[in-house]
């Protein structure tokens, strides 16, 4: 049999690479002021360092602050994209670790108040990326936002922040149960941030899974805590992710160690049937499976 060229054995092989389905984690919270960006960032760069190509969806629509986070100033933001008159791929920028970027625009009410099929179209422009993807981490606003219920339905894993506040748990488990009971979102991870210890943020998960235990059919799945640290707030005033800035902080150690847990969470390899980010490649890989 005659030998493929190796220029087109590995064309081939990046084009297998790029059409693989994507891990796609909805992170939220109930309310704001919980650190969830803060969170969704540094898993993001965590992840990136161990080697994974990943892509942080800014899904704060209006309210946009990553760039800020990272000490960032895009050129071109979500706004652009649904003006058509740029791509995701045209608006996407490099941050710590390879880590890159979807940006949202900030102050913008419209972009805030987008329809659901607004939203829908937005999730259907990811099928246009063509780069080798391993994770889509989406930092959802805080609240129940129409937004944060579309990217959630769409995503395969939900991770909810909390900290040690009654507002924080009143309000994860009110979005824990509306995205259950009507949009049938059954499994969640639960992070405690800006936990004393463990058994503080084991405390934390315990109040929620207890109320859940009680009225909703959910699985909830205790992730782990980042602790209260100096090292992060240090990180956030000079504008930089923790686990690139201070590595060695008790916070980065935490962030590495909830990154390496997402690591091994499976990959979807079926299409839900509802709207979902990249489904093409679900849809792909599905039918490869079946051909096997």
């Amino acid at each position: 049999m005659a030998e493929v060229p190796k220029d087109q054995a590995a064309g081939l092989r990046d084009i297998h690479q790029a059409a693989r389905p994507v891990k796609v984690i909805a992170i939220a919270s109930g309310k704001g002021g919980v650190g969830k960006t803060n969170v969704t960032v540094n898993l993001g760069v965590a992840l990136a360092a161990m080697g994974r190509q990943v892509v942080l969806l800014d899904a704060d629509l209006g309210l946009a602050n990553i760039d800020v986070i990272l000490g960032l100033h895009p050129q071109y933001n979500l706004q652009h994209v649904l003006h058509g008159e740029k791509s995701l791929a045209d608006i996407m920028v490099s941050g710590p670790a390879g880590l890159q970027i979807i940006p949202a625009a900030s102050g913008v009410k419209k972009m805030a108040e987008l329809s659901p099929s607004e939203h829908a179209g937005m999730i259907q422009a990811f099928s246009e990326l063509e780069q080798h993807i391993d994770v889509l981490l989406i930092d959802s606003a805080a609240g129940i936002a129409d937004s944060v219920i579309s990217f959630s339905k769409a995503a395969q894993e939900m991770v909810v922040v909390v900290c040690d506040e009654p507002a924080s748990i009143t309000d994860a488990y009110a979005l824990i149960k509306l995205l259950s009971r009507e949009h049938n979102v059954e499994r969640f991870h639960v992070i405690a941030n800006m936990a004393r210890n463990v058994q503080e943020g084991r405390e934390l998960f315990d109040k929620i899974a207890l109320v859940c235990d009680r009225f909703l059919d959910v699985s909830l799945d205790f992730m782990g805590i980042v602790p209260f640290d100096e090292d992060l707030r240090r990180a956030v005033k000079n504008q930089r992710s923790v686990v690139d800035y201070l590595p060695r902080s008790k916070s980065a150690a935490a962030f590495t160690h909830l990154a390496k847990k997402i690591d091994f969470w499976p990959v979807n390899k079926q299409p839900s049937g509802h709207m979902e980010f990249f489904v093409e490649r679900l849809i792909r890989a599905s039918m490869e499976a079946s051909d096997l």
